[in-house]
């Protein structure tokens, strides 16, 4: 459906080309081709132009899940990547799946600046349960790790004015093997609720059927939300779905606040670049249907390990902002180095993560191992970065045309661009027409904001 598909001169100095039209999940792309007559700058044309923008960048998404929450990316603390299925206290009992690990990092989480950035969330990931369920048929945790129960280890981390998020699966087992929730999918829920948990991740292993795995997750929605009680909804949907067919992302949504789409992340600069071709091979299919209640999710952040180099690390955070992405640490807040504390807290790029917009951002080009990202913020701002995957020899300049940002529209007239990453600086004030030249580490990333001037 063609809204309008005109070219029109607008005073003298601009010849301006608008094609605009509704794509899938009911969100606008727009196109914008202007030509410069001459150095004149009209003000009416600008406002005509920045108006178009902001209305452009305001129309809805596709319908979320209708409970009020994950209004911005969900941000918190997940202990997979970093602590996986370690149930051996007795062996290393500062690294295994129990409520002492959980009530530290939530001590942390208050203590050492996390929450007051936004990390809110501390979640727990599999191997928590019994290997049975109780004699009414609920799930129960490890009598010995958990030695309070979840009820009580939400109470603690409550108190510390954090949300506590909870793991289960979809399926007959979770992928460790312990109880799934098919057939309990009620049960479950009100048990959650009773419990206090504040978020859920439901995982899609040992589930018969596709059919089975649709219907486990939309019915498990819909029982949380019957609960009357706020539970962010993290589902793998669309992760156990790609094998066999194209997931109904609208739908997707209307069910779930975030969704996985690919393979776990791993402490490896491979895993973090797997994710990012994933993610800009499927941008067509994917960027539209995110924003405010439902984002997709390229798993955890796994910066202050051990795998990605610093500017690996500035890689990940980088992008991660720019697409919208929940940001769900899974490292040791009790050994974190001061340099990885400072990029996970950093206010600036949390701020584009945040954006209230909600627009996920998307791949621009790739050209000689760079690549161009960007994003549209509120107040007609833009993120960009800039990806050097190159992983030979120093650093590199690129060049790009201040012109083919944001779609045309990030610097009309001109703009103020600061760098964010790797460090902060103001590059200054740009027209329409400059060229910007940035260098860029080896595997590094320059993260940076365009706003009016």
């Amino acid at each position: 459906m063609s809204l309008f598909n005109n070219s029109q001169v607008i005073g003298p100095p601009l010849k301006l080309s608008l094609k605009t039209q509704v794509t899938d999940g009911n969100s606008y792309r727009i196109t914008v081709a202007m030509k410069l007559k001459n150095g004149i700058q009209q003000p009416g044309f600008l406002l005509a132009l920045r108006f178009l923008a902001l209305v452009f960048w305001s129309f809805p998404g596709a319908r979320a899940l209708d409970n009020g929450l994950a209004m911005t990316p969900t941000m918190g603390w997940l202990h997979w990547e970093r602590f996986m299925c370690n149930v051996d206290c007795q062996e290393e009992p500062d690294s295994c799946i129990s409520e002492k690990l959980f009530m530290q990092m939530a001590e942390l989480m208050d203590s050492d600046g996390w929450k007051d950035v936004g990390y809110e969330y501390l979640c727990i990931d599999d191997c928590w349960m019994a290997p049975k369920r109780d004699s009414k048929g609920r799930l129960q945790a490890d009598p010995k790790r958990f030695p309070g129960g979840i009820q009580g280890l939400a109470n603690y981390v409550h108190s510390k004015g954090l949300k506590l998020g909870i793991y289960a699966d979809v399926g007959n087992k979770t992928c460790a093997g312990f109880p799934g929730s098919f057939g309990y999918y009620d049960i479950d829920a009100k048990t959650f609720a009773d419990w206090g948990v504040d978020l859920l991740k439901f995982d899609g292993c040992h589930c018969d059927s596709m059919e089975h795995l649709e219907n486990g997750y939309k019915h498990m929605s819909l029982a949380l939300n019957r609960t009357g009680r706020s539970i962010v909804y993290s589902c793998e949907w669309p992760l156990y779905m790609w094998p066999f067919r194209k997931p109904n992302y609208t739908e997707i949504r209307q069910y779930c606040n975030h969704w996985r789409n690919f393979d776990d992340v791993y402490d490896s600069w491979q895993s973090i670049k797997n994710i990012l071709d994933w993610t800009s091979s499927n941008q067509k299919r994917i960027v539209d249907v995110a924003g405010p209640g439902g984002w997709n999710d390229p798993d955890m952040l796994v910066i202050g390990n051990f795998g990605l180099s610093w500017d690996q690390q500035v890689t990940q955070m980088a992008l991660w902002a720019i697409m919208a992405a929940p940001l769900l640490m899974s490292n040791d807040l009790r050994h974190i180095s001061p340099q990885a504390k400072a990029l996970l807290q950093d206010k600036d790029v949390i701020a584009i993560n945040q954006d209230p917009l909600g627009k996920q951002g998307y791949r621009l080009r790739k050209e000689d191992n760079i690549e161009v990202w960007e994003r549209p913020l509120s107040d007609l701002a833009w993120a960009v970065a800039m990806v050097n995957l190159q992983e030979i020899g120093g650093p590199r300049f690129y060049t790009i045309s201040i012109a083919s940002l944001g779609q045309g529209m990030a610097c009309i007239p001109d703009c103020i661009i600061t760098q964010l990453l790797p460090v902060k600086r103001k590059l200054g004030f740009y027209q329409w027409t400059s060229d910007l030249k940035i260098q860029i580490n080896p595997t590094g990333t320059v993260l940076l904001r365009l706003a009016a001037n």
